[in-house]
């Protein structure tokens, strides 16, 4: 037992960094959470329902994470910081990370009856910040989901997806076979990839801008040219009867 708690606290010290001893990571609210769900699952899984809930009711209430009694979840799970909430039929394989304020939400079947509303997360799955992953769909082996993505569709394995609605980027090979990234996307790429479409625009549109208003000064100079030389000839009109 001791053996298989150290394992899972190394674990989690190598994906974070920050703390200096076992001991530390023994005060996450994230050990916390599981160490409580595995408790309030295996009441659950003995149909002790009303029990099972007593324990996620304390955990949520010490841990601010709500884990569903029901949740089925893998080794060396973690969820960094916390503020995360796990559907009663998600189902989460091994070393998993999860950072903060994420949901693995549910939908209700159209025919309103229960079963599989929650998604499925494979093995060494990374979720950032933020992220919603909705419904009974399947996140593949090593996907990352970047911070505040929504994801409500299968994600291929060793996808990353990012954005409102989530969409897949491609990775290099050299980035997908990385044991672990924080947060579950490179530091050093930009989330949207099309920002630089977006600079365009705007470039484009400040240029479009300029030329209008340098067509707008020379229609007023020709106007004035035009009014003056009208004048002119009035006046030579006007100077030419007057003899």
């Amino acid at each position: 037992m001791f053996d298989k708690l150290k394992a899972y606290l190394d674990s989690v010290h190598a994906r974070d960094p920050a703390p200096r001893s076992r001991w530390e990571i023994l005060l996450y609210p994230g050990v916390w959470a599981l160490g409580f769900h595995r408790i309030a699952h295996w009441l659950f899984e003995a149909k002790l329902y009303f029990l099972a809930r007593v324990v996620n009711h304390v955990s949520r209430a010490l841990t601010a994470i709500d884990i569903h009694p029901g949740a089925t979840i893998g080794r060396n799970f973690f969820i960094d910081h916390g503020f995360t909430v796990i559907g009663e039929t998600a189902e989460i394989g091994d070393n998993v990370t999860i950072y903060q304020c994420v949901t693995l939400g549910g939908t209700n079947p159209a025919n309103g009856k229960g079963g599989k509303r929650h998604p499925t997360i494979e093995d060494n799955v990374i979720i950032g910040s933020g992220a919603q992953i909705i419904g009974p769909i399947i996140v593949g082996e090593r996907a990352r989901v970047g911070a505040n993505a929504v994801v409500t569709e299968d994600v291929a394995p060793g996808a990353t997806m990012v954005g409102l609605k989530a969409r897949s980027t491609l990775v290099p090979a050299e980035e997908w076979i990385k044991e672990f990234i924080p947060y579950g996307t490179p530091s050093d790429d930009p989330c949207e990839p099309r920002s630089d479409c977006i600079e365009k625009l705007e470039s484009d549109l400040n240029a479009l801008r300029a030329e209008l208003a340098e067509l707008k000064a020379a229609q007023a100079r020709a106007s004035e040219d035009a009014s003056a030389r009208q004048e002119s000839l009035d006046f030579g009109r006007k100077s030419g009867t007057a003899d």
